[in-house]
């Protein structure tokens, strides 16, 4: 009988929630019943350290022994570039002829754009499109963003399926009027929920390697370091929780090009001493398991699948009030919600848990209930 050949596309490859997402789906897949292929872009706009490009190029030799194919695309990146599109374009189409797929799954918004116009053009049966996340907030200016609203609207008449990470991603598509309800399926980012719950973490070792006091409050952030993730705003809360609880630490797990100009923000209003930046770790994990409390500052997010880790780790959590992370954070139950962009009620909020520890306490529990089973990645 023949196997059902499927080809994933996705823009680029990094530790990121969408790349994890995918390289977990393809790696997943019943390979008796179907013959997979990843087609990828080669990272380059990701800055990945060294240890970070290791380990996805571990991530992929673990998903070729499982029997996917894989396929670097140099051309694919996520920039605007005619010349690279056209190229990625060409190529792609090309991969596309020569397999054959029955299915092509695209994943975010290049991947998406370039994937679904050759894979219509290719005449592919079906075509999947998950979009991790939409760019129709806070990523460009109201020209731009109309251009992709209607980018999308078009791609949407060759897309079978849209899959959503969370209900409020696939209502705000339905805002923009991007496609039919129909063609919605909403399906979480999953995490592997078993190996948190069996986590085992020295600690102490991890606070002595920070120069973390035990009677320290550590309030931390794990993401890349680019502005739709809202660090700043978490610096300039850091201040006045400092003029209260000076025995506070800032953890800021993760890398990006807005590194130095978060330490210069930092020396600025005094609080550089209080704030970790750790760089890109491949235990993030296990630091986040250091939390007192875990924030998330974004200014748009699709889904935010640290979120469920830090549930899972009965954190409690403070995130902005935008895109998929309502769908996980109930204000007052399992977290505390705040505008996005605001670091007044970014710090009041942070302020409100260290002072009410039975609260942070019930938040924290109230979270790692949740997630369990719904968030495993053995149900997505």
């Amino acid at each position: 009988m023949e196997k059902t050949r499927v080809i994933h596309i996705i823009t680029r490859l990094d530790k990121g929630g969408s790349a994890e997402t995918t390289l977990h789906i393809v790696s997943s897949l019943n390979m008796e019943k179907y013959d997979v292929f990843l087609a990828h872009g080669l990272s380059r706009e990701s800055n990945m350290s060294i240890m970070e490009k290791e380990v996805v190029e571990s991530d992929l030799l673990l998903a070729e022994a499982k029997g996917v194919r894989v396929f670097a695309l140099p051309s694919l990146v996520r920039r605007l570039s005619f010349k690279n599109d056209l190229l990625a374009f060409i190529n792609i189409y090309r991969l596309i002829k020569r397999i054959r797929p029955h299915i092509v799954h695209t994943h975010t918004s290049k991947a998406g754009l370039l994937g679904r116009l050759a894979s219509f053009l290719a005449r592919v049966p079906i075509i999947i499109h998950t979009p991790h996340g939409h760019v129709f907030h806070s990523y460009y200016g109201p020209v731009m963003t109309k251009v992709f609203v209607f980018a999308e609207k078009i791609l949407s008449f060759m897309t079978d399926k849209i899959t959503a990470l969370t209900n409020r991603e696939r209502d705000e598509h339905l805002e923009e009027g991007i496609a039919s309800i129909e063609k919605y399926v909403v399906i979480h980012s999953g995490v592997m929920l078993d190996r948190l719950m069996n986590m085992s973490v020295d600690a102490g070792a991890v606070r002595g390697e920070f120069g973390i006091a035990q009677d320290s409050n550590v309030v931390g952030v794990v993401g890349r370091l680019v502005p739709i993730k809202g660090h700043k705003y978490l610096v300039s809360a850091a201040k006045r929780i400092i003029k209260e609880f000076r025995n506070t630490v800032f953890v800021f797990v993760g890398d990006g090009y807005l590194s130095s100009r978060l330490e210069r923000q930092a020396e600025s209003v005094g609080v550089r001493k209080n704030i970790i930046f750790t760089g890109w770790r491949k235990d993030a994990v296990e630091i986040l398991d250091l939390f007192d409390i875990l924030v998330l500052p974004s200014l748009n997010e699709g889904m935010g699948k640290v979120l469920v880790e830090g549930m899972a780790l009965g954190k409690p959590i403070i995130a902005s009030n935008v895109g998929g992370i309502i769908d996980l954070v109930r204000n007052g139950e399992n977290g505390i919600l705040v505008p996005p962009g605001d670091s007044d009620a970014l710090g009041e909020a942070i302020l409100q848990l260290l002072k009410d520890k039975n609260l942070s306490e019930k938040l924290g529990k109230n979270g790692k209930a949740m997630v369990y089973p719904e968030f495993d990645a053995s149900v997505m």
